[in-house]
């Protein structure tokens, strides 16, 4: 998993200096597509019950699960990029949240707190731990900030599959099972930070999930695996504990 997940990491690197004014959202994905193929990877979003892409690209107000297409960027947008891949069977998982060019006071805090977020669940990794401490000290910080945390989607279990168990709130959950966290389990833990209401919507096209109350949202996520020295971000893109 280390592998897949360093070869997504390269893609995310590779793509950020592209996200700017004028560039279609089907454009940034062509290029997405091409360079997982070119490292003898394959996209496991494209056709993953029915998405048409090799990644989620959604801007300002939706959520995740944005379809690419003719979407011109421009600026003061915030584009959050999802991707997934396959090498070798294996599968790596990873999101992130990109301004383009110079963004409004709330994105701006928006993409920080959001990011932060994630760092905390991170944080929070250790065995022997109930996997609720993530979804707690995620809730806790949006919520400080004055924004809100999504409750219909949540992250997962990670590993020869995409999606495996265990699901991952990024909430305090009664409703969800709350294991141990053991040694070896890999996650990938997405918080998906809206601006005003927790509601989302799901869009005509039947995919991309938009706030309610169409204000901005904002996505991060990480594959993680839980070792006894604490969280082993496997997606990192470069130094410190949760660095993009």
């Amino acid at each position: 998993m280390q592998a897949s997940c360093e070869v997504l990491a390269s893609v995310f690197l590779a793509i950020r200096p592209l996200v700017r004014p004028g560039v279609t959202t089907g454009e940034l994905d062509a290029e997405i597509e091409k360079l997982i193929r070119d490292a003898g990877c394959v996209p496991s979003f494209k056709g993953y019950h029915g998405f048409p892409a090799s990644a989620c690209i959604s801007v300002n107000e939706e959520v995740v699960h944005g379809i690419p297409g003719p979407r011109e960027l421009k600026d003061g947008d915030i584009v959050g990029i999802d991707i997934g891949l396959i090498k070798d069977g294996w599968h790596a998982d990873s999101a992130e949240t990109i301004a383009v060019g110079t963004p409004s006071a709330e994105a701006e805090k928006l993409l920080t707190v959001t990011r932060e977020c994630l760092e905390l669940g991170i944080n929070a990794i250790a065995p022997g731990r109930r996997l609720s401490v993530i979804g707690t000290a995620i809730e806790a910080h949006a919520r400080q900030a004055g924004f809100s945390v999504v409750e219909s989607l949540v992250g997962h279990g990670i590993g020869r599959d995409l999606h495996e168990d265990p699901q991952v709130p990024n909430f305090r959950c009664f409703t969800m099972p709350d294991p141990v966290m053991v040694e070896g389990l890999v996650i990938a833990i997405e918080p998906m930070i809206n601006a005003g209401t927790k509601r989302v919507v799901t869009a005509r096209d039947e995919w991309t999930v938009v706030t309610a109350d169409r204000r901005l949202s904002a996505h991060f996520e990480h594959t993680v695996a839980v070792t006894a020295d604490g969280p082993r971000i496997l997606t990192r893109r470069g130094a410190g504990v949760a660095a993009f």
